[in-house]
């Protein structure tokens, strides 16, 4: 589904990513660990092809063709979906507005809406005045309806209470499952492990790859000894 090859990436003339080799399958999902500004969000942003984030070595493939020279548009109609770790707020656009933009199908939307529990919310302006979990699960429910078929989710629980981290996880699971869509996963806390079965687990610090294995063993060690011991352990590549 998608394939990274040897890409490094800098920002403002910075070097952030480096020699990143990664492949997500077909119907599989990556979690992505690492600590703050270790480069997780800039790796999620380079695959988009969002301006400002620059392509200086290697390649980014979806479904066997290189994306790389693509505009971020280019990336999302081909089914490349993204859940923001800050989404803008819209003044003047409804949650609604952009829900039947995105979908005609009516009831997919009210029974999507009725899941997440954004029903109170679908007439506001996008994003304003919602709390933090009322704008994690707007996002989601907007990239759902998009019907992506590569899911990229940059850290979904964090910043919201364990009863949205429950709601989110429950509908993202089932979406992921039903539609057999591949997800990378960007993750803090860890927290979104209890709800969705990933096949492989990875750790970035200071924009390198560093291991990867197990997802849940390696959250394991790091909630127990931190990210240093990461450096050392024996999934190290």
């Amino acid at each position: 589904m998608l394939r990274i090859e040897n890409l490094s990436a800098e920002v403002s003339s910075q070097k952030i990513l480096k020699n990143i080799n990664l492949t997500i399958e077909e119907n599989s999902i990556v979690v992505l660990f690492g600590p703050n500004g270790s480069g997780k969000s800039t790796l999620i942003h380079t695959i988009m092809g969002f301006n400002g984030y620059k392509i200086i070595e290697g390649d980014i493939f979806f479904k066997g063709k290189s994306i790389k020279d693509l505009s971020t548009e280019k990336r999302a109609q081909l089914g490349i979906g993204v859940m923001f770790q800050r989404p803008p707020k819209i003044k003047g656009i409804s949650l609604k507005d952009i829900a039947y933009f995105l979908s005609s199908q009516e009831e997919e939307i009210q029974d999507l809406s009725q899941r997440l529990n954004l029903k109170g919310l679908l007439h506001r302006d996008l994003n304003y005045d919602f709390s933090g979990g009322e704008i994690k699960r707007s996002e989601l429910f907007q990239v759902i309806l998009q019907k992506p078929k590569l899911l990229l989710l940059d850290e979904p629980e964090s910043g919201v209470d364990l009863e949205n981290i429950s709601i989110m996880g429950g509908v993202l699971s089932d979406y992921l499952k039903e539609y057999k869509v591949s997800s990378l996963i960007i993750t803090h806390t860890g927290y979104i492990l209890d709800y969705i079965k990933a096949e492989k687990g990875c750790v970035m610090i200071d924009g390198e790859l560093i291991c990867v294995g197990h997802p849940q063993e390696i959250f394991e060690s790091i909630r127990r000894f931190g990210y240093e011991r990461c450096k050392e352990c024996q999934w190290r590549k």
